[in-house]
């Protein structure tokens, strides 16, 4: 599993951030989490193929947010865009995706589906589920998180010593399924052992809110939004936004593992203060680039 991030700026970007987006790479799944204005650039200097993207995840649709949506899906629609992209949002997403497209017509052959959600699991397969979370910001907005599902790791050398060849009953066995072979039982704790799946929360736009900490509790990486430093603290309120001590809050309180700070007004000419400022409640915590990649 791989994270990019394609852009860490806010409202304004600079020249050297970007508008939001974070590409998470797993397995056959290339999840866009936002898409801000110049999402498509960003891919193609991060040499991620566009056609990648399976997933599209809105968290709301302040413009830094989601500018970048409609060009994007217009030059999937006139590429070999392979099945159908999955587009989330908050409430009203499928009409602002409507009028956007009425706004802004093209000869697209994408085919695209458009589910508005709220709070609480909203995808699920064999892998992996996602999660969605109502914050507190200015207008309806959503954080996010990826859970992958707890696995089996099956020992080649357990699996040696009893003489079963690779096959589909190794694949029962990686299943929790107990099989037969030479009359002889073999458990699935015999020849394998659990590997706990990761968590990943996106915790968007937002004042201080119950909900961002129970999106990332217990996460093993958490990708949270810090506008202003702690000394401008008011102007975070007044907005709607998290300072860079809030956000290490909300991790401490989580119990999580890692922290990614991201989102930053462009006042800021480093990310030092925040950092700083994160960094006096919670240790594992670093700032973001444009283009940074995380592998967990």
């Amino acid at each position: 599993m791989e994270l990019v991030f394609l852009g860490t700026g806010s409202m304004v970007p600079t020249k050297d951030r970007n508008h939001s987006a974070v590409f998470v790479s797993y397995r056959n799944e290339g999840i866009l989490v936002d898409c801000g204005e110049g999402t498509q650039r960003q891919l193609k200097i991060a040499g991620i193929n566009q056609n990648k993207i399976t997933k599209i995840l809105i968290t709301h649709w302040h413009g830094d947010h989601s500018f970048g949506l409609i060009p994007l899906m217009q030059s999937l629609g006139s590429t070999d865009y392979h099945g159908v992209l999955e587009i989330y949002g908050p409430e009203k997403t499928i009409d602002t995706i409507r009028a956007l497209n009425r706004a802004f017509p093209s000869e697209s052959r994408l085919r695209f589906v458009v589910k508005e959600i709220e709070s609480g699991q909203f995808f699920e397969n064999k892998d992996f589920c996602l999660e969605a979370a109502k914050l507190d910001h200015s207008v309806p907005c959503l954080g996010f998180a990826f859970i992958e599902k707890d696995r089996r790791k099956i020992s080649k050398q357990a699996l040696k010593k009893t003489g079963l060849p690779e096959g589909p009953l190794v694949g029962e066995l990686q299943e929790g399924k107990t099989v037969t072979w030479q009359n002889k039982k073999i458990r699935p704790e015999d020849v394998s052992s659990i590997v706990k799946g990761k968590k990943i929360a996106f915790v968007s736009d937002t004042a201080m809110c119950r909900n961002a900490v129970l999106l990332a509790k217990d996460a093993d990486l958490v990708v949270c939004e810090a506008t202003f430093a702690d000394d401008v603290g008011e102007k975070a309120d007044s907005y709607k936004h998290l300072t860079a001590e809030n956000a290490g809050m909300i991790a401490n309180k989580a119990n999580a593992k890692k922290l990614v700070l991201t989102h930053f007004s462009q006042r800021y000419k480093t990310s030092q203060q925040i950092e700083e400022d994160a960094r006096n409640v919670f240790d594992n915590v670093v700032c973001a680039k444009d283009f940074m990649r995380v592998v967990i």
